[in-house]
């Protein structure tokens, strides 16, 4: 198979094995970038409790966190581990959406994917992944996230090299696939799935729904010997 056939593959098999993952958990889109900004290093768990947190002293707006003291913030988020760090990341991103948007979410997703992209990029503690979780789950537009899991499962099919970056990772999922913002949503979810599952740091190939169209001959997807990871 080409590997837009392997990746549209990958797909129909996680979607046939899991269903629908209802991602990203958030009530509101805001909700959602505070959530990309915490689950850094973290679990979501740790990350429902310090959203939890925010909103039962009613702060989850850009313009309330922005005129949160910053310690006051650190010790409301504390569940999320690395509290202080990403309660200057959170004030840096609200700082950016009250002072270029006036705190207007509208305002901000009517810029384009790149537009966006680049905009989100250039604030302190937004990185690629978090940058395009907001673009897909706040915003509503299609990028793909690449995340530890994609990245594993990909080398472990043989789809990339294991020095394979963020870009590059990315475009393969957004050069195979149609630009739709739920068939995104719902892969990545998926990725993530199957890689907590099954494609760990030690892989549980043998039950993995992925084996179906990508074992070899030694009865393993491919790639995984070269990994070292079995």
């Amino acid at each position: 198979m080409s590997t837009r056939e392997t990746i549209q593959r990958m797909y129909e098999l996680l979607e046939e094995a899991f269903g629908p993952q209802h991602w990203w958990p958030g009530e509101t889109p805001f909700e959602v970038m505070v959530g990309a900004v915490l689950t850094q290093n973290t679990n979501w768990t740790s990350v429902e409790k310090a959203i939890a947190n925010l909103k039962s002293r009613g702060l989850l707006s850009p313009r309330k966190l922005h005129e949160l003291p910053t310690p006051e913030l650190a010790q409301l988020i504390r569940p999320a581990g690395y509290f202080n760090i990403k309660a200057k990341r959170l004030k840096n991103l609200v700082r950016f959406l009250c002072d270029e948007f006036d705190g207007d979410l509208d305002a901000l997703f009517r810029l384009s994917v790149d537009e966006l992209r680049e905009m989100l990029m250039s604030v302190s503690g937004v990185g690629r992944e978090t940058c395009d979780s907001i673009i897909l789950y706040a915003a509503g537009k299609p990028t793909f996230v690449v995340d530890t899991y994609t990245h594993r499962v990909l080398v472990r099919h043989d789809l990339i090299d294991e020095s394979a970056g963020y870009d590059e990772i990315k475009e393969v999922f957004e050069s195979s696939l149609p630009g739709n913002v739920q068939l995104f949503n719902e892969f990545h979810a998926l990725l993530v799935r199957v890689g907590k599952l099954y494609c760990r740091k030690k892989p549980k190939c043998a039950e993995c729904p992925l084996r179906v169209t990508f074992e070899n001959e030694a009865g393993y997807p491919r790639g995984v010997e070269d990994t070292g990871a079995a």
